[in-house]
């Protein structure tokens, strides 16, 4: 998983319906740039530097995995597409909306087109007051104060009156609240695990991943696959078995929702295909014993992809005891899982084919998953 970068964005508006502007520049910046995790109060206060309209400003904190300069060149464009001319004056003017980044973590920018921090955040108290809604405690990299500090020696008098209108944050669109358990499954390489860790940090839920890599005999199953089958999927049975049985016990009052990179039934499709018949009749007889004591997911999402995206997926994450599956291998499993969804009438299944999508760095792919998922 690409690590997100945390940016403090500051908005503005004194143009036309201002709110609406706020509105439309903030699920703008969610579809194009990243998830929103924080939103201030939207101030009044009357125009800097210039005889206009009294402004709206706001802040808010955005996570994106784009780098710096990508996101300025995106909230550029959000400037114009919602009606913003700029002229090559110098001098202050009315806007539509105004987007500028504050800070990007603790780090500090000096390029042609991007200064970080702002360098007229300190002394702007439209600035620094909805900044302090949702970031007093963040650190100046240069002056190496909080925020809360440069609001209480901000020497700018300007009045500002907040506003009793709310803005919405586009996060809340997704709702999962009718869902205890989520369980994300797929093919070997279909990103199950990297989608499962993204929604959980973005939606607040508790997130169970398989412990696949403690798996001693993995390595020798993909050297050896005839002598290890029945071993590697006893072992990973009962692994599976414990720590679902134990996560799904212990109740976490912090976190909205619970959701996992596999379920407990891959057991029986992986085994199915590895095992002989023999062998996988008493694997099943031990497998049921098991599994009508295990909660059961509320909702069962299955990423398909196809064979060769899955390759060039298993190639690209580079664990030395994948590289020789054979395409026939994940064929069958793929086979396996979409008979085993066929005949689930109790379980509420959504098939999303991925094959064309790339949800770790398109976030318009992810987020038709999402919708895809929310349905």
């Amino acid at each position: 998983m690409i690590q997100a970068t945390t940016f403090y964005i500051a908005l503005g508006s004194n143009k036309g319906d201002k709110f609406k502007n706020l509105q439309h520049a903030i699920d703008a910046i969610y579809v194009k740039i990243g998830t929103i995790n924080r939103i201030s109060k939207i101030y009044k206060s009357p125009a800097f530097g210039f005889e206009s309209d009294d402004f709206f400003n706001c802040c808010l904190v955005l996570e994106s995995n784009l780098k710096p300069q990508k996101v300025l060149d995106h909230l550029l464009d959000i400037e114009t597409s919602l009606g913003r001319i700029r002229t090559k004056k110098n001098n202050y003017e009315a806007r539509t909306v105004d987007l500028d980044i504050i800070f990007v973590e603790d780090r500090v920018i000096n390029t042609k087109t991007l200064q970080v921090p702002h360098p007229e955040m300190s002394k702007r108290k439209f600035v620094l007051q909805p900044l302090n809604d949702v970031a007093s405690k963040i650190n100046h990299p240069k002056f190496n104060k909080q925020v809360c500090a440069l609001l209480d020696e901000c020497s700018d008098e300007t009045v500002l009156e907040p506003i009793s209108q709310w803005l919405k944050n586009p996060n809340k669109n997704y709702s999962f609240s009718k869902y205890n358990y989520i369980a994300i499954e797929g093919n070997i390489g279909a990103g199950k695990t990297s989608l499962a860790t993204k929604m959980a940090h973005d939606f607040n839920a508790r997130l169970i991943l398989e412990r696949f890599a403690d798996n001693p005999f993995l390595p020798k199953f993909y050297d050896d696959a005839q002598r290890y089958a029945f071993t590697l999927e006893m072992s990973f049975l009962a692994d599976r078995y414990q720590q679902i049985s134990d996560d799904l016990s212990q109740l976490d009052l912090f976190k909205d929702f619970i959701i996992s990179d596999y379920d407990v039934f891959k057991s029986l499709i992986f085994s199915k295909i590895t095992l002989l018949e023999d062998e996988f009749k008493l694997y099943r007889k031990l497998f049921y014993l098991m599994y009508k004591d295990i909660a059961k997911p509320e909702l069962y999402v299955y990423l398909y992809q196809n064979t060769e995206r899955l390759q060039e997926n298993i190639k690209k994450r580079g664990r030395v005891y994948e590289q020789n599956i054979e395409n026939d291998y994940l064929e069958k499993i793929n086979t396996g899982y979409l008979e085993f969804l066929k005949t689930q009438t109790d379980f509420n299944v959504k098939i999303i084919d991925i094959s064309d999508k790339d949800f770790i760095t398109n976030r318009a792919d992810y987020l038709s998953i999402l919708d895809t998922i929310c349905v």
